[in-house]
């Protein structure tokens, strides 16, 4: 069992060991995730790796994010205390917790009900009050609320949901993975106007696939 004192010393190891070297230098961002306790949304068996450099397992085949790519993803987002944030992927509900922390509204969905309610637990835990939780599809499922200022999706896709870019408000900002494995391409892609959209590639990487992801039509010869 790691004290209190052991998990403030790995957490800001993994701040200045792990993020830090990853160009993340947003001092919001880095106060944020040295601060919120990642183990409280962590399962019981990888406590002790709350703060490695690892992508901990989660349930139904899942992970969390590296640490790193997370700081990566919240610094590109540029969120803003009175932005309207949508996530899409609640997983263990610790990037909800940072969302919440750096903007306004929080709506994050995920599909499955054990992680809506394990991650409404630790979030009411640490007094949140601004994250509403649904169990839902994003692909499927009508996404009400909208528009959002941040919309930041935690697994991969093949494309890039359409209906998902028209959610966002004008000079709002979506951080997504996209493409095939191994080579994935993490892009913010930024609404300029009623019509109009920006992306711009950041880094790549490799993550997990969003459930329900449709495969990518590829022509036979």
């Amino acid at each position: 069992m790691m004290t209190s004192d052991s998990l403030e010393h790995a957490r800001f190891n993994m701040v200045q060991q792990q993020i830090r070297p990853w160009e993340v230098i947003d001092q919001r961002v880095l106060e944020t995730l040295g601060t919120l306790p990642r183990e409280v949304f962590v399962p019981t068996a990888y406590k002790g790796l709350a703060y490695a450099d690892i992508e901990v397992p989660l349930a139904q085949g899942q992970k969390m994010m590296f640490p790193k790519i997370e700081g990566r993803l919240l610094q590109s987002l540029n969120i803003r205390q009175q932005d309207k944030i949508l996530e899409i992927g609640t997983g263990s509900g610790y990037l909800t917790a940072c969302l919440a922390r750096l903007g306004g509204e929080v709506v994050s969905l995920d599909i499955h009900r054990e992680f809506v309610d394990t991650a409404q637990a630790a979030l009411t835990g640490l007094g949140f009050e601004n994250v509403e939780l649904r169990c839902a599809d994003a692909l499927a499922d009508g996404i009400s609320g909208e528009p959002f200022d941040v919309i930041a999706v935690t697994g991969s896709v093949t494309e890039v949901p359409d209906a998902w870019k028209a959610l966002l408000s004008i000079g709002g900002r979506m951080f997504i993975v996209c493409d095939d494995a191994p080579v994935m391409e993490a892009t913010l892609i930024t609404r300029t106007g009623e019509n109009a959209w920006r992306s711009e590639g950041l880094f790549e990487t490799e993550l997990t696939a969003l459930e329900n992801i449709p495969a990518r039509d590829r022509f036979e010869f």
